[in-house]
């Protein structure tokens, strides 16, 4: 003859079922959210104007007189096993000219690296005057083990950068991605060395 079940333990097993739901929830919420994640920050580009090819044509040719300002660059990783370095860290340039400068990313693991680039300005409004028309910040980056790569960033400072700025410091910041939120093919931007 079977024992009953007490009321207590088909409360304990409903909540239970319920909380396991409620974390596979969050835990696909989360993976749906690292898969969108490229598409979003494309759409924040487009709308900012950020990757905006014709608006640096125009800026190029604008009335604005060019001037030389002072340019940084700065790169920084978090323990995940990448050595991250700008091949320069300062250059003059006119507000107006393209300029091409890379980052040379070295894995210093024995295993596949997945990492994304996330810029940084200083100071912050500065961001507003910088039009990028390639970076590898736009893509995760794939590295398999010990690889080096550089990595270019094309850029125009805007010529209605404010009078009083000669100097703005371009920062790049690595993140570690996790594997299942990988989007893209491995590898496909920037030059192998």
């Amino acid at each position: 003859m079977s024992q009953p079940v007490a009321p207590t333990d088909t409360l304990m097993r409903l909540s239970n079922r319920r909380l396991a739901w409620r974390l596979l929830a969050v835990v696909a919420a989360s993976l749906l959210f690292a898969a969108v994640q490229p598409q979003l920050y494309k759409a924040f580009c487009e709308w900012t104007g950020i990757y905006d090819i014709d608006r640096a044509g125009k800026l190029a040719q604008s009335g604005v007189a060019a001037r030389t300002v002072g340019i940084e660059f700065d790169a920084n990783s978090f323990d995940n096993g990448l050595r991250f370095s700008p091949e320069v860290t300062t250059l003059s340039a006119k507000t107006g000219d393209i300029i091409l400068v890379t980052y040379r990313v070295e894995n210093t693991r024995a295993t596949t690296v997945i990492g994304q680039a996330v810029p940084s300005y200083g100071p912050q409004h500065v961001a507003n005057y910088i039009v990028k028309l390639d970076c590898f910040c736009f893509k995760q980056q794939t590295f398999a083990p010990h690889e080096v790569r550089e990595l270019p960033v094309v850029f125009i400072v805007d010529p209605r950068l404010p009078q009083d700025l000669t100097t703005v410091t371009l920062s790049y910041t690595f993140f570690e991605v996790p594997a299942g939120a990988v989007q893209g093919e491995p590898g496909k931007t920037g030059v192998s060395l």
